[in-house]
């Protein structure tokens, strides 16, 4: 288990993934080669599973986010199986949950435009084995989008 200064480092490291061991050490109040050696044993230990850059979808014409829930027609474990690995293969599929409730799944899908969403459910999630029902809400504005977690 993480202890204060580890917990320390994960909080830093979740808002700055450019931050230096220097300033990290600064910020924690430890010596660089500590610092270096915790963030290794933390990566290692898989509390830091990457290092990203956060893009801005609209500068890059990604104008439209969309909640997709879908329901499978058959829960047979193979069938399940093989939808999991089909979903997660496409690329406009960027966060994929299975869901407990009316629904089995929750995507967040990114795309272009509305011809582009389109065109993703007819000619990629509607070809997916065991589809039984597709419910999409647009996002209208991101009011918050968290990437870490509260550490």
């Amino acid at each position: 288990m993480p202890d204060h200064f580890d917990i320390a480092i994960l909080r830093e490291v979740q808002l700055n993934a450019k931050i230096t061991v220097k300033e990290l050490s600064e910020k924690v109040n430890l010596s660089p080669t500590p610092v270096f050696e915790r963030l290794r044993k933390l990566e290692k230990e898989a509390y830091i599973l990457g290092y990203h850059g956060r893009l801005n979808p609209q500068k890059l014409g990604f104008n439209l986010t969309v909640m997709c829930y879908v329901s499978l027609r058959n829960h047979q474990q193979d069938l399940i199986e093989r939808f999991q690995e089909a979903v997660i293969g496409l690329e406009e599929v960027r966060a994929c949950y299975h869901i407990a409730g009316m629904y089995d799944y929750l995507l967040k899908v990114v795309v272009k435009d509305m011809d582009s969403y389109q065109k993703f459910v007819s000619t990629k999630l509607a070809s997916l084995e065991n589809i039984g029902n597709v419910q999409s809400s647009f996002v209208m504005q991101e009011l918050k989008s968290e990437l870490g977690i509260p550490v």
